[in-house]
């Protein structure tokens, strides 16, 4: 038997390509048009990401649309309702009132015996962008519609790329959108409410503070203030990375004043709710009267939300809310002491002043729905499903028939109970 190796076969030579014409490349948007400077901005992974967004904003009006048909509301209803009448409820009323009407309509106002609708109880910045929008769409709700769709899309983009910033895996960015865009609460970002508009704002500043853009940072995170109270705490929290990156040197301390321009739209409101009532906490007393947000100790709020949810003191709707109320809580605690273990401080500063702020009224109420603006815990999920595949099974196989369930217990009108 011969050792040596077998003579090499020469290959057969391979025949000539045959010349084809280049198909014409797709055409693109002009450069100087207003659609190429946004389209030369984006990576493919934001094209990603906004694909993802899409996909997902689809899914909800079909649901939208289907819910109308087979949740009328009234049950022998013979032709469906208007197709963005699914949109129309709970908050978005007072929105419109306000866009529409104004805070104080005639000179009323919710005062102290309980006039009016509490209506100071909303920030002002989601009405003036519906009032400024309806200009040119002449439809409030498709107004409201159209702000809280062009405002998700800056918000995933901004959310991907905070993951990015954080988790060095790749995918990081399109798998924290995709753990927001399906988790339970996700329809109040298609709906015409203030999360959606508040993430736009408040990704952003966040993300020019982790680079030290602090002008950036201020501006952006008053313009999220505007819209909801909690961004006073995204601006501590901002305040609070801005004190550690200046004692390690990382931040000039001629930028500190930039810090106090959050808490201007806040002051304004006040102002301005005084002028009318004489009363600088006037917002607050209106959540009081309309939402039981007086303050009472951690212990008792939950107490009182376990007895509501177990308690058979309410119907089962009311139930099913009570204890979604009381597992994101649960969820937000965790978040919070996993971020003070990883000394995460600025962000445990976040979620710390959201559940202070939450757990501290009569009952819990509208926990599940601040998860949305827990971008920590999008991210954190995002970096755990990476490290190991099953975590996002499992939390799609979890989330999907709860973020069903909310779609449409919301979008037919039995949203509290």
């Amino acid at each position: 038997m011969s050792l040596m190796p077998p003579p090499l076969r020469r290959a057969r030579p391979e025949p000539p390509p045959v010349s084809r014409a280049a198909p014409p490349p797709p055409p693109a948007a002009p450069r100087g048009s207003p659609l190429g400077r946004v389209a030369a901005l984006l990576s493919p992974a934001d094209r990603e990401v906004l694909w993802l967004y899409l996909l997902t904003r689809a899914s909800l009006w079909v649901t939208a649309y289907c819910t109308r048909l087979v949740f009328p509301s009234r049950s022998d209803a013979r032709t469906p309702e208007p197709p963005l009448s699914p949109f129309e409820q709970w908050d978005w009323h007072h929105y419109l009132h306000i866009a529409r009407d104004g805070y104080f309509p005639d000179g009323a106002a919710g005062g102290p015996e309980g006039e009016g609708d509490n209506r100071e109880a909303f920030f002002p910045g989601f009405p003036l962008a519906l009032r400024a929008v309806h200009t040119v769409v002449p439809d409030w709700t498709a107004a409201g519609l159209l702000i809280s769709f062009v405002a998700g899309g800056a918000a995933v983009l901004a959310l991907a790329r905070l993951a990015r910033w954080y988790v060095p895996e790749p995918g990081a960015g399109r798998r924290a959108v995709l753990i927001l865009l399906l988790s339970p609460c996700a329809v109040f970002l298609a709906a015409g409410y203030t999360e959606a508009l508040f993430l736009a704002f408040a990704l952003p500043a966040w993300l020019a503070a982790l680079r030290h853009q602090w002008p950036q940072a201020a501006v952006l995170t008053a313009l999220a203030t505007g819209v909801r109270v909690s961004g006073l705490f995204l601006a501590a929290a901002v305040a609070l990375h801005f004190l550690l990156a200046a004692r390690r040197g990382d931040a000039r301390w001629r930028s500190l004043p930039w810090l106090a321009l959050p808490a201007v739209p806040a002051l304004l409101y006040a102002w301005f709710l005084y002028g009318h009532t004489g009363d600088w906490m006037a917002w607050n007393h209106a959540q009081e009267r309309g939402w039981y947000r007086t303050f009472h100790l951690p212990w008792e709020s939950w107490a009182v939300t376990w007895n509501s949810a177990f308690g058979e003191r309410h119907p089962t709707g009311y139930g099913f809310m009570f204890q979604a109320e009381l597992v994101a809580m649960v969820v937000g605690s965790v978040l919070c002491a996993d971020l003070l273990r990883r000394r995460r401080w600025a962000e445990a500063l976040y979620i710390a002043l959201t559940l202070a702020a939450l757990g501290t009224s009569y009952w819990y109420m509208s926990v599940p729905r601040s998860m949305l603006l827990w971008w920590p815990l999008h991210i954190g999920l995002a970096a755990w499903s990476l490290r190991r595949p099953r975590v996002l099974i499992v939390y799609l196989c979890l989330v999907a028939p709860l973020s069903t369930v909310y779609a449409v217990t919301f979008l037919s009108g039995r949203w509290a109970g």
